[in-house]
């Protein structure tokens, strides 16, 4: 074992704990910001307003698919928010027996109001130069990158 190792091994120690504390900010962050857009609204539910605002009306399939979930889960999430008047569940403009989930007018309202700042606090962020966020976003980019390193020889 030379001597770096101990010192890498211990740096990716410190980047892990520091990832998984970033994610409990994160979350805590989405739950809050899910019940300043209804006190009823589950995080997931948050996470289908925010798909839907970033993609546009959608199949129940292909939100199932976007977030990774049974289709299931989208049709009992999808009631929940219609009955909360954040969601319409329309017929299809391009093929009327399909139905699509929109956002309702006042759902685009409140998503867009929770949107800034629910991953990270922009007050610590706003002394970060435009070069430091270029730089943490290349990071973040490669952490989540599914390429193997290994596989790029």
């Amino acid at each position: 074992m030379t001597e770096r190792e101990p010192a890498r091994s211990q740096a990716l120690h410190e980047v892990e704990e520091n990832l998984r504390l970033l994610a409990d900010t994160v979350r805590s962050r989405m739950r809050d910001a899910a019940k300043g857009i209804n006190p009823a609204l589950p995080l997931f539910g948050l996470k289908m307003l925010q798909l839907l605002k970033r993609e546009g009306p959608l199949h129940s399939g292909a939100a199932a698919d976007l977030l990774m979930v049974d289709k299931s889960i989208i049709s009992r999430q999808s009631r929940q928010l219609e009955e909360l008047g954040l969601i319409e569940v329309q017929a299809d403009p391009r093929d009327g027996r399909a139905r699509v989930l929109v956002l309702t007018p006042a759902a685009e309202e409140r998503v867009a109001a929770v949107q800034t700042g629910i991953m990270l606090d922009n007050h610590v962020l706003d002394s970060w130069s435009a070069g430091e966020l270029h730089q943490f976003a290349g990071y973040l980019s490669r952490l989540r990158s599914s390429e193997d390193p290994g596989d790029a020889a």
